[in-house]
């Protein structure tokens, strides 16, 4: 077999690009320089030593990361398919002979963006540049949540107990490895008669773009009446708010109206007190309504490698599930871009 050479590279790079998948969309339609100046803030310390490999480049690294949430893969299997696809080699600008980050690099970057709290305002750097681009929120919002499952625990009744009540148990305290491999901060709900353990990703969304503008990340136990307040938008250009009967609460009717939003969150029946048909007909034309934000979720499920989190703890969980949100944007925005290019 003979060896491949340049023009063998680049027909099979003018193959790909012909073809407009997603990645090859993605960087024709974003302008991913606009994250470098909050990015460069990871290394915003001097250099005591040009000594050593030097850093590699931060746009790169966040784009790793988009890869990474597009395909829901771990550090070690990112790094592996970096290494081996040639459509994820030209996503990042990467050559056959270039060194590609370690599983290690990519895990420290995403601690460094975490710690330093710059994964949400890259998602509202972007939310500014989606306005810029003609996307401002329009047509309403809608809100929602959906469960984050997380390797289930295999822990004892009492551990479970000391968990619940924010305490490390007795026998983890000498087993530094065994408490690292736990996850604390998750908790178990029961949805439709099931249990989940796991965090709850809440969003907000605007009707007409579909496009996430606000979320808030829980532990799965939290309602999703709690967090409401912070899904709000006011910058939507309409003042309707859809919501399933979860956001349904008179306190909340009044206050949403209070504010001047126009509340489309559905009825709930309640024991002896059933919905009447006329409310069971309004709860059915507000769904054309709400249920675009399914399309959010089952993005995730169908396109993005569903919605298991492998990280431990709810500060990692965050770190996640920022990135999953800012990267659904970034491939609607695409999506929407091109749509309007046809």
């Amino acid at each position: 077999m003979k060896q491949p050479g340049f023009w063998d590279w680049e027909e099979r790079q003018n193959k790909l690009n012909e073809k407009k998948d997603l990645l090859v969309r993605l960087n024709e339609l974003i302008e991913w320089e606009t994250f470098r100046p909050l990015l460069e803030q990871i290394h915003h310390k001097p250099r005591k030593s040009k000594a050593g490999r030097k850093p590699i480049d931060v746009v790169v690294m966040f784009k790793l990361l988009v890869l990474q949430q597009l395909y829901n893969i771990s550090d070690a299997e990112l790094e592996y398919q970096v290494s081996d696809r040639l459509s994820f080699m030209q996503f990042l600008g990467f050559g056959l002979a270039d060194e590609v980050p370690d599983a290690t690099t990519v895990w420290l970057f995403r601690k460094q963006l975490s710690e330093q709290g710059l994964i949400e305002p890259l998602f509202e750097q972007f939310d500014g540049y989606l306005i810029e681009q003609g996307y401002a929120a329009q047509g309403g919002q809608i809100v929602d949540a959906t469960l984050i499952p997380v390797p289930k625990p295999h822990n004892s009744k009492d551990e479970n107990e000391c968990i619940k009540g924010g305490e490390v148990p007795a026998q983890w305290q000498d087993k530094p490895h065994k408490r690292a491999q736990k996850d604390t901060d998750a908790r178990w709900t029961k949805k439709g008669g099931k249990s989940y353990f796991g965090y709850k990703n809440h969003i907000g969304i605007d009707a007409e773009h579909r496009l996430i503008r606000r979320y808030v990340v829980t532990d799965a136990s939290v309602h999703d009446l709690q967090v409401l307040g912070q899904l709000l938008d006011e910058d939507n250009e309409s003042d309707s708010i859809w919501g399933d009967s979860a956001y349904r609460s008179q306190d909340t009717e009044d206050t949403l109206e209070l504010i001047g939003f126009d509340s489309q969150i559905h009825q709930r029946g309640y024991r002896n007190h059933p919905l009447s048909e006329e409310q069971r007909q309004s709860n059915r034309t507000k769904s054309k309504t709400r249920a675009r934000v399914e399309h959010v979720f089952g993005t995730w499920v169908m396109q993005m490698g569903g919605k298991l989190v492998r990280s431990i703890g709810i500060v990692r969980a965050k770190a996640n599930l920022g990135l999953k949100n800012l990267t659904y944007n970034l491939m609607r925005y695409t999506f929407l871009q091109t749509q309007a290019a046809d």
